[in-house]
């Protein structure tokens, strides 16, 4: 669909140091207004929301910006050097692949798919335009001091070899209510046709959109649920200290699953095999083993996270009491880390020879890569096979809850499961589906 993903390619425009980018911001309110200020010392050429009300609050802070509630004109526009995308999930995969092909490099919030097919073809378009754009999906975690020390401590062998990780969210869906909601005036100049883009047809209702991320991302229609948000962030960590690939499995289980909204209490199990040529250190061997990811959220989640742990864990902390985190265990016992502490069974020394740079900012990293200047850290290739590997997960709680399935991602199919496969993608409302 031309009109979505169609667009020309472009060469970016060379950017010197002390030339500012010219930035189109796709959705400017909620976590927008966080991503605006984040790269509000760039020339922010075009607001876009389709709520007229964020719109006219992020216009009074940059009064010379260009307006428009439609994010295909910010894409179409050839003065604009890069995007910052801040929509609900059902939007990023659609808007970041129109504006790569545009030439324009991208910042998406988390997560960058709705769908794993979406996600792998994140993956793809960003490897074709690799050199020419930066990409940066919106994990700013990445950046701070204390995920950077677990990533080092687990390289070196802080736990020895890692068998497992176990993740963790005490975050839960609230009950949806209504499916489907009865149709109300659209609010004055509010874009709802955009707004509901690739999502099924439905009539206006504010109960859709109004509250932000917590109230529609409960929604599989418009959002991927806390394994979709929060695991980008936690996950993250695994993906990076271990150098994680793709899953060869997965399996869902927890809250029976409902064809319309996201669990409220969830566990989920990947399996990763081992692989060769990880960290050449002397602390750490060339070979990562085989391992296993698990991921907890909502009561039954976390019931079973802290009855899991908290005997390897003995006095060393209460397990109940970390809302987030991870635990890494190894051959030489546990090392628990969240966004700021991080705490460890064995108390002797490792030979510490991982050094990960001191980070200038999330949003730093990005744009210094817009302007050519080496590859940000959290790019769509590494972020796209996160989120892929992530929504696996929602993927394997819907259609077949408690079942192993096997994953075959060179073929991007799970074998001898069609009802899982179907769900690998979705129908688009029409004028909406992307061209690929």
């Amino acid at each position: 669909m031309a009109a979505v993903a169609g667009h020309s390619v472009r060469p970016a425009r060379a950017q010197s140091s002390n030339e500012k980018l010219n930035i189109g911001i796709i959705g400017a309110g909620g976590r927008g207004g966080a991503n605006l200020n984040g790269v509000k010392g760039e020339t922010i050429h075009t607001l876009c929301d389709v709520n007229p009300a964020a719109l006219s609050a992020a216009k009074a802070k940059f009064p010379n910006a260009k307006t428009t509630s439609d994010w295909r004109e910010v894409v179409a526009n050839p003065d604009i050097d890069a995007v910052v995308i801040s929509t609900a999930d059902h939007h990023h995969a659609l808007a970041s692949i129109a504006a790569m092909r545009a030439g324009k490099h991208v910042y998406c919030e988390k997560p960058l798919a709705h769908t794993v097919q979406e996600a792998r073809w994140m993956q793809e378009e960003y490897r074709k335009q690799k050199g020419k754009i930066a990409t940066q999906m919106g994990t700013q975690i990445h950046a701070t001091g204390n995920y950077r020390k677990a990533v080092s401590a687990v390289r070196d062998g802080a736990a020895g070899e890692v068998e497992q990780v176990h993740v963790w969210c005490g975050r839960t869906i609230d009950p949806l209510g209504q499916a489907v909601l009865p149709n109300q005036e659209v609010t004055k100049d509010f874009n709802w046709d955009v707004w509901l883009g690739p999502a099924p047809e439905r009539d206006y209702n504010e109960g859709y959109w109004k509250g932000g991320n917590l109230n529609w991302n409960r929604r599989w229609e418009f959002g991927n649920g806390v394994l979709g948000d929060m695991g980008s962030h936690l996950i993250d960590l695994a993906y990076w200290a271990l150098d994680l690939d793709y899953p060869i499995s997965v399996k869902a289980e927890g809250t029976p699953a409902s064809p319309l909204s996201a669990p409220p209490s969830q566990i989920v199990t990947w399996k990763h095999p081992e692989k060769q040529g990880v960290f050449e250190t002397p602390t750490a061997p060339a070979t990562r083993k085989a391992l296993e990811v698990i991921w907890y959220h909502g009561p039954e989640g976390m019931k079973t996270m802290a009855e899991r742990l908290q005997p390897l864990l003995g006095d060393r902390t209460d397990m109940s009491k970390w809302h987030i985190g991870l635990a890494f265990v190894g051959s030489k016992g546990v090392l628990v880390s969240d966004y700021g502490k991080i705490v460890r069974t064995n108390d002797t020394n490792w030979r510490k020879q991982t050094v990960i740079e001191t980070s200038t900012g999330h949003y730093a990293e990005w744009l210094k890569a817009c302007r050519g200047k080496g590859e940000s850290l959290c790019n769509f290739d590494y972020s796209g096979k996160l989120i892929e590997h992530n929504l696996l997960g929602n993927l394997a709680h819907r259609a077949a809850l408690g079942a192993e399935l096997k994953w075959d991602a060179k073929a991007l199919s799970f074998k001898g499961n069609e009802a899982a496969n179907k769900l690998l993608t979705k129908s688009y409302r029409d004028g909406w589906a992307p061209e690929v």
